[in-house]
């Protein structure tokens, strides 16, 4: 099964905090607070802004000072599926971290839609950490079975680690 394309949506999340940004300054946010989590590059996003354009997802208008230069804006279509997206539950496996994409690009702590992704992220992380404790008392009940394969041991308990702490972080907001 193919992997659902976010780029679209995170784009769509940028355009809607910052109007009227041109793709180069598209590209820029994946440098800053959005880098953290999720990378993208030029040659994904100007690929991905063409066909944004093509479903009416976003406008482009030129510049008054430089009819070269190009930049973006949400239509309704597009704040539309913004919202769609925002509004889906996630799935396992979690991963690149669409809570984190979603949570960012609600800009009103009151939204609703806070709490229920917080519940949601909490939810899914107990199953993974479930999941993993169960492997980590399947696959290394012993020192010996643990010296065998180390490697597969440590990241095992990293992942364990992580999401432990995911979930502490979680408790502490809510």
């Amino acid at each position: 099964m193919p992997k659902k394309r976010v780029l679209p949506y995170i784009i769509l999340g940028i355009l809607k905090q910052n109007p009227g940004l041109s793709g180069k300054e598209i590209t820029e946010q994946f440098t800053c607070e959005i880098g953290e989590f999720w990378k993208a590059s030029h040659s994904q996003i100007y690929p991905e802004l063409k066909k944004m354009l093509a479903d009416k997802w976003i406008e482009k208008r030129s510049k008054e000072d430089n009819a070269k230069e190009i930049d973006y804006f949400l239509t309704l279509n597009g704040k539309s599926v913004l919202k769609e997206w925002i509004d889906q539950p996630l799935e396992l496996p979690v991963n690149r971290d669409p809570f984190s994409l979603k949570m960012f690009f609600i800009n009103d702590k009151d939204d609703p839609r806070v709490n229920e992704l917080i519940d949601e992220e909490k939810r899914l992380l107990k199953e993974q950490l479930a999941h993993l404790k169960m492997r980590e008392a399947l696959l290394f009940d012993d020192e010996k079975r643990i010296q065998q394969n180390y490697g597969h041991y440590l990241i095992l308990t990293r992942a364990i680690s992580r999401i432990e702490g995911q979930i502490a972080w979680l408790k502490s907001i809510k």
